[in-house]
């Protein structure tokens, strides 16, 4: 039986955890236009988005959305999104904001015993609109993207959380911030 099966398997419970940032409708809107252009298509079966944290145990849903109810008690968080990032075999847009970051840290700091050293690992918030392209025509949609950009501030939203069993991801929850 191999990983993938295993997690396809999985009881919906036991399923690892995914959040992601919830961005404005047209920020949303623009991005998803862009991956349905440039993602291949047999691999494109999410829509765009912004992962905070890639697996947490699933078992621990009920802790993680109590967090993430908590999280969420703030305004919305601006996020710039400031250029345009090759990534070997794809392309993504880099994005920064301080509140994000802070954000996520006190969520990882609430969740360091769970966390997989893909969490662990400095985060780079970011939003890809290509992968697992040939080199070239990553290099030849950055080269495409990189001349028309020009940096934007987007709204976060909220969080989302999800179940990965396969793709499509399952949606568990959605949590908006509060209004200011």
């Amino acid at each position: 039986m191999t990983a993938a099966q295993l997690v396809d398997d999985a009881p919906v419970a036991a399923a690892p955890l995914i959040v992601t940032l919830t961005l404005d409708p047209y920020t949303q809107e623009r991005f998803d236009r862009l991956r349905r252009e440039h993602f291949p298509v047999e691999r494109n079966h999410l829509a765009a988005h912004v992962t905070l944290f890639h697996q947490l145990p699933g078992a621990e849903v009920d802790v993680v959305q109590a967090d993430l109810a908590r999280a969420c008690m703030r305004a919305p968080i601006g996020v710039t999104v400031t250029g345009v990032r090759y990534l070997g075999r794809g392309v993504a847009y880099a994005l920064s904001s301080s509140e994000l970051l802070e954000l996520r840290a006190g969520l990882a700091a609430s969740w360091a015993h769970w966390l997989t050293p893909q969490d662990r690992s400095p985060y780079a918030p970011h939003l890809t609109v290509q992968n697992k392209v040939a080199p070239e025509r990553a290099r030849a949609l950055h080269q495409q993207l990189s001349t028309s950009f020009a940096p934007a501030t987007v709204l976060g939203l909220g969080l989302a959380l999800w179940h990965y069993r396969g793709r499509p991801w399952e949606h568990v929850s959605d949590h908006a911030f509060a209004t200011p």
